[in-house]
């Protein structure tokens, strides 16, 4: 018999399921033993403070709680299937990525937990944990401030982030950073962590509420309506000014004609194009689909037609569509919430 009787729906049907009726935990899954992980590398530590962990609607430590939320996706296969096939994108399916988003939350919640960003020298390091989060921020990837951790350099995005990938980073058994950031100003952060968990590890924390936001089991939207917001929250509109670079790409002569059309090609390599730059940008697959759409459109409107062999062709436009989304990211900015 079928623990949740949803997880034969299909993806239609399935949407139709309120998220406080999904019914999953996080006891008797693979995140139990992720978050048991996680007690052990503070324990080793000798961390006192173990944040308490729930299910919401996505990844996040609240002010004042020296906990943090892991999304309902991951707790169920289905779930995660429903997650890939609405965003493209599963984030921390793996164990290995989970651990890392994990330590993360750790350190949001150890901050709450002692209020460390009360304290002088952590301002001076920092910044003021009170600064507004900004709704973009232009980082620089050559930066040797900010630790690197989660993608899209992160930790320049608000001083909290920045202490908590620091924390992370720390935390993280055999990470050996002493030696990973020789030489970088960020290692005067790490040195501070380290200094400042050893004088705190044994203390009780100022606040050790084990209160709860928005539980998973209070939460009455829909899959659906939960996806419709994902999706307004990823879409970036990128400047519509591909033209010029398509045709040098692809060809518009009519000698060209029999070839295979541009919009065709794009449309058949999507899923490597989408991954491949991914993996190197750091962006939402989703995002990059929605790129992807208009740069097709726009090669169907212009009648372009793919020349040459394919995977030449196609590492050009992997290329193309990487310097466009480094080149927004980077000259425009914006903040991309990782749901952290």
């Amino acid at each position: 018999m079928n623990r949740f009787p949803w997880q034969n729906y299909s993806d239609e049907r399935l949407l139709k399921v309120r998220l406080k009726d999904l019914g999953v935990t996080i006891e008797g899954t693979w995140l139990e033993r992720c978050v048991a992980q996680l007690y052990e590398e503070l324990d080793a530590r000798a961390l006192v403070l173990k944040p308490h962990v729930w299910l919401s609607d996505e990844w996040f430590s609240p002010g004042g709680v020296p906990g943090f939320a892991v999304p309902f996706y991951l707790a169920h296969p289905r779930l995660r299937r429903l997650e890939r096939n609405q965003i493209l994108d599963v984030e921390g399916a793996s164990r290995t990525e989970c651990m890392r988003i994990m330590r993360h939350e750790t350190g949001h919640a150890i901050q709450h937990g002692y209020q460390l960003h009360r304290r002088r020298k952590w301002q001076e390091l920092f910044g003021k944990s009170s600064t507004t989060y900004p709704e973009y921020y232009r980082p620089n990837p050559s930066s040797k401030r900010y630790v690197q951790h989660l993608r899209l350099w992160y930790a320049q995005s608000h001083p909290d982030e920045d202490f908590a990938e620091t924390f992370a980073v720390w935390l993280r058994p055999r990470s050996d950073w002493r030696s990973r950031y020789a030489g970088w100003p960020a290692l005067k952060k790490l040195r501070y962590v380290d200094t400042l968990m050893n004088e705190i590890c044994d203390q009780k924390p100022l606040i050790s509420t084990r209160r709860v936001i928005d539980p998973l089991s209070k939460l009455t939207d829909t899959l659906a309506q939960h996806y419709e917001s994902r999706r307004e929250k990823y879409t970036v509109k990128f400047p519509n000014t591909y033209d010029a670079d398509l045709r040098r790409l692809f060809s518009e002569e009519p000698r060209h004609r029999r070839q295979e059309t541009a919009a065709r090609f794009l449309r058949r390599n999507k899923g490597e194009i989408r991954r491949l730059v991914a993996k190197w940008t750091g962006e939402f697959q989703y995002t990059l689909e929605l790129v992807l759409d208009d740069m097709i459109g726009r090669c169907k409107d212009l009648r372009l037609r793919a020349v040459g062999p394919e995977r030449p062709l196609l590492t050009d436009f992997c290329v193309l569509l990487t310097v466009k989304t480094m080149h927004f990211l980077y000259s425009q900015g914006r903040r991309d919430w990782i749901a952290l």
